[in-house]
């Protein structure tokens, strides 16, 4: 049986809420210098508090190894196989923006990236440069002229932004430009395993973006430090089940980054407007409680210190999140559950394919012996080894959501 299909013979409406809190990039890994991860440098007595009452394990977000992308492990987490699922960035990223995707339409997530005199990328970032910023970019780009295409080029957040090619004959199966790494130039654009019958339209997109590419150069030169761009995550707009029908819940985002909120709607989720900081999301989650009955709520600076290698904001980002439980507790949530979409370790200033700490509180769980919230002491609870997409079933049955499954 299609587990989703499992799902929907098992759900039921209640009364119960569920709070989902999404650290992004919420692992980390010792470091040489502290010997200790970020989560075990940093102090966060509500979420220990939590571990001390709930169960935890650590949860690998793909499969053993596998370096997840911010999309993907999100899937997981609510629960769609990654690999049966496989959706674009840019997708995610013009969705978030608000941007009304076609039929036909191919969809790029862009970075502004600073390219030095021998054309080779020096910061995949831009020195994260203000949205503002990006913004002015992204107007000079909307000008670039192509035979068939209508191209857009709308702003995200800071250096990033969505590129959107409209025309006929595309395919959005292609490879990356960004090398995510420096000190190299970008990547050509190719056809990556188009379908067979899409084999000269993906050909024909490459070529498009590659104009795309060597005309955005030309007009961003001297505008340093964002004076080049980088695509990845090309493709096609997709339909996917939604949320609501397989759990019969009524599921709402709280974000403040655009791609989550994209990602979010894709799979039919509410999405509110949460302002920019953590207490405006907490605002929203009281001002919305009696309006939903589950609620991802996602805190992404984890992941942005994560990328920077900026161990000690880690550190603070982590601590300031933890500050928000005795508020979350005071909703009377049914089921809370805390996890990261993936690790993001400040020694690697990179996603990483290190197992995430979860843990899930209710009523009905059996506690575990651990009593803090960090990879060494949740690898030692009873639901470590569990993988991402098993934990919204999880989160069901500790609301009381799921019938019994035979006779």
């Amino acid at each position: 049986m299609n587990p989703f299909d499992l799902y929907r013979s098992l759900a039921k409406k209640t009364d119960s809420k569920i709070l989902l809190v999404v650290f992004d990039g919420l692992g980390g890994h010792p470091t040489p210098a502290m010997g200790m991860s970020e989560l075990e440098a940093a102090k966060t007595p509500n979420l220990d508090a939590l571990v001390a009452e709930g169960a935890c394990g650590l949860s690998t977000p793909i499969s053993a190894g596998i370096t997840p992308g911010s999309g993907p492990a999100h899937l997981g987490l609510f629960g769609y196989e990654p690999l049966d699922y496989i959706i674009g960035r840019g997708v995610l990223s013009a969705l978030g923006i608000g941007f009304d995707l076609q039929p036909g339409d191919v969809a790029a997530r862009i970075n502004f990236c600073t390219m030095n005199s021998d054309g080779l990328i020096t910061d995949r970032r831009a020195g994260r440069i203000a949205t503002e910023e990006g913004a002015k970019r992204c107007k000079i780009l909307s000008e670039i002229k192509l035979p068939g295409v209508e191209i857009f080029v709308q702003p995200e957040m800071d250096y990033r932004a969505a590129a959107i090619f409209r025309g006929a004959g595309l395919c959005g199966k292609l490879s990356d430009s960004d090398p995510q790494t420096t000190g190299v130039p970008p990547l050509d654009v190719k056809p990556l395993n188009p379908p067979a019958t899409q084999i000269k339209e993906a050909a024909h997109t490459a070529n498009l973006v590659t104009r795309f590419i060597a005309e955005a150069r030309s007009r961003l030169k001297g505008m340093e430090p964002a004076n080049m761009v980088l695509l990845r995550g090309f493709d096609d707009h997709l339909q996917i089940p939604s949320f609501q029908h397989i759990f019969k819940l009524k599921p709402v985002c709280i974000a403040t980054y655009p791609m989550y909120k994209g990602l979010s709607k894709l799979v039919g989720m509410d999405v509110l407007n949460a302002g920019s900081t953590l207490e405006s999301e907490l605002e929203t989650l009281k001002a919305n409680w009696d309006k939903y009955d589950f609620f991802f709520f996602h805190i992404k600076k984890t992941d942005s210190m994560g990328e920077d290698g900026d161990f000690n904001g880690k550190v603070d980002v982590l601590q300031h999140g933890d500050t928000l439980f005795p508020e979350f507790k005071k909703l009377n949530p049914d089921v809370i559950a805390v996890t990261g979409d993936h690790s993001t370790p400040c020694l690697l200033k990179s996603h990483s394919w290190h197992p995430v700490p979860f843990v899930v509180w209710s009523p009905y769980c059996r506690p575990d012996n651990v009593q803090r919230f960090d990879e060494r002491s949740i690898a030692e609870g009873s639901l470590n080894g569990m993988k991402h997409v098993d934990i919204m079933p999880l989160l069901m049955a500790n609301a009381l959501k799921f019938e019994k499954f035979g006779a």
